[in-house]
C-alpha cells in the first residue's frame, strides 16, 4: 500500500489537477483549483461558507467547485502544490512508509495513515480556525508515520547525505535522533508563525506535520502487530 499511495498522489497531481503545463515551482497549476480541491480551515468551521480565489473572499454565495466541505479533508491529502512538494513527500514515504506498513499489514496502514492526515488537519484548523488558505498535501498524514517509526524502529539508522560547504559525503544516523530534530523544526517554526503576525512560514502548514506526528505517536501500538524483518538496518538517503 505505501507503493500504491505514492502512485495514487503522482497520479492525481499529474492527470487530475488542473494545469496548463508542469514546472517544479507549481506555477503552471491553476490556482483556484487549490480551493477546491485543498481543505480550508475557515470551511470547516463556518459549515455553509465557502472559499473561492476567483471570487476574491467566502460567503455563502461562493461556488464550492462541487466537492463537499467535509470530502475535502480527504481530497487535500492526495493535491500538491508543485513537484517539489509532491516529490519530497513521496520520498519520505518511500523511505519510512515500508517499515511502518510492515509492522500493521496493509489494511492497518491504510486506516493509520488517513486517520494520521485527519489528525494533522484538526490540529493546523484548531490553531487558525479562521485561515482561508487551502491546506493540501500527505505531509499530514506521512508525518503519522514518522511518528509511528520513531517508536517502533527507534534504533534503525537512517543514511543520510550530509552537504559540507562543496563537498559531501554520507553518514548513518538513528531514526530517532533524525526524527526528533524534524519534529522539533516543526514544531519551532510553527511556534515562530504564530508569534509573526505577517505569517512568514512560507505556506508551510507546520501544525499539521505536529498534529500527524502526535497521532502517530499515540496510535502506533494500537495499529502495529509486528516489526520489520530489515529492523535496524540503514535505510535509504534522505538528504
Amino acid at each position: 500500500m505505501t507503493i500504491a499511495l505514492i502512485v495514487i498522489n503522482t497520479f492525481v497531481y499529474l492527470f487530475l489537477q488542473p494545469k496548463s503545463g508542469i514546472d517544479f515551482s507549481g506555477n503552471s497549476l491553476k490556482q483556484e483549483s487549490l480551493f477546491h480541491y485543498g481543505a480550508i480551515p475557515y470551511e470547516l468551521t463556518n459549515p455553509g461558507q465557502h472559499c473561492d480565489l476567483r471570487a476574491g473572499g467566502c460567503g455563502d454565495n461562493v461556488s464550492d467547485g462541487g466537492i463537499p466541505t467535509l470530502l475535502t479533508i480527504f481530497t487535500s491529502m492526495f493535491t500538491h502544490a508543485g513537484l517539489l512538494h509532491l516529490g519530497g513527500n513521496m520520498l519520505f514515504l518511500w523511505i519510512f512508509g515500508n517499515n511502518v506498513e510492515d509492522s500493521m499489514g496493509p489494511v492497518r496502514f491504510v486506516i493509520f495513515y488517513l486517520l494520521g492526515g485527519i489528525a494533522a488537519l484538526a490540529l493546523q484548523t484548531l490553531i487558525s480556525p479562521s485561515s482561508t488558505t487551502p491546506t493540501l498535501g500527505a505531509s499530514g498524514a506521512i508525518a503519522a508515520v514518522l511518528g509511528g517509526y520513531i517508536l517502533i524502529y527507534p534504533r534503525a539508522r537512517v543514511l543520510t547525505l550530509l552537504f559540507l560547504f562543496i563537498f559531501f559525503t554520507f553518514i548513518e544516523i538513528p531514526a530517532f535522533f533524525f526524527l526528533f530534530i524534524w519534529f522539533a523544526q516543526q514544531a519551532l517554526f510553527g511556534a515562530i508563525d504564530l508569534t509573526n503576525p505577517t505569517g512568514g512560514g512560507g505556506g508551510v502548514a507546520y501544525f499539521a506535520h505536529v498534529g500527524g506526528f502526535a497521532f502517530g505517536l499515540l496510535a502506533i501500538k494500537l495499529f502495529a502487530t509486528r516489526r520489520s524483518a530489515a529492523y535496524g538496518q540503514p535505510k535509504y538517503p534522505v538528504y
